[in-house]
């Protein structure tokens, strides 16, 4: 597919002018950022498991009707998704304490919370994208009453499917954030998920053994960071299984 006008490049990703109005393509990099990117590195294949990961669990959203962007996947790095306005906010679910959570709330990480807690963060780099009470975000026209309603419904919906499809595969779906967007049809307005669902935006514990096998490996050192995402890609089956590659160079089914 021809390469089209830039109209986005993120830490993770960019993004395209798509083959017909109303779409974009959304391209998969190898970088990799940590604390408001101020650690940075580049993973080689990282960018194609991310995209088809991402593909798996849009895939999977859709079938148990919750929308996405996702239309398809284009090639190994990039995907066909529909053009939406993106809602100014992380939504973040966290069924464990870890990470800033843990430090925030003094709670011993791994600690199961008492229902699965969603909070919201301000997409702002400058600002190191701080948490916001739904307050805010209606005050300062984020998003309506009825909008943060069908989100934590959307959000929490993720989590039954993710944290189900985690465990299938033996690991624990620790926390993970999304993002969500508006698309028209017409005068009609609906919420869907966007961005991407990824180990680079989840908390993934091996049950067993507790291995981290997300992003935090990358942010505390703790070894190979492509091993750790094509572990995740082989348990749920989108890697062949019958091929064996360096963990550096994932190969993937195109």
């Amino acid at each position: 597919m021809a390469r089209r006008t830039k109209i986005y490049e993120g830490k993770a990703k960019t993004l395209f002018e798509g083959p017909e109005p109303d779409t974009l393509v959304q391209y998969f990099k190898d970088d990799a950022t940590a604390f408001n990117a101020e650690k940075k590195g580049v993973i080689d294949g990282k960018g194609v498991l991310n995209n088809r990961l991402s593909e798996f669990f849009m895939k999977g959203l859709e079938q148990i009707g919750v929308p996405t962007h996702f239309l398809k996947r284009l090639n190994m790095r990039e995907q066909l998704i529909r053009k939406v306005e993106i809602v100014p906010l992380e939504v973040i679910v966290r069924n464990f304490a870890a990470g800033s959570f843990s430090k925030r709330m003094g709670v011993e990480e791994g600690t199961p919370m008492p229902r699965p807690i969603v909070e919201f963060s301000y997409k702002d780099d400058a600002l190191g994208d701080p948490l916001v009470p739904e307050e805010y975000i209606i005050a300062f026209g984020w998003a309506t009453q009825q909008e943060l309603d069908d989100i934590v419904a959307m959000a929490l919906r993720v989590n039954d499917y993710l944290s189900g499809v985690m465990y299938g595969v033996g690991i624990t779906l620790i926390d993970f954030k999304i993002e969500m967007g508006r698309v028209y049809d017409g005068d009609f307005q609906r919420l869907v998920v966007a961005d991407e669902i990824s180990p680079d935006s989840c908390r993934l514990w091996d049950i067993e053994t507790g291995r981290k096998l997300d992003k935090d490996v990358f942010r505390q050192d703790l070894g190979d960071l492509a091993d750790a995402y094509t572990e995740v890609a082989k348990r749920l089956g989108v890697m062949p299984s019958n091929v064996t590659h360096p963990p550096s160079k994932p190969t993937l089914i195109n």
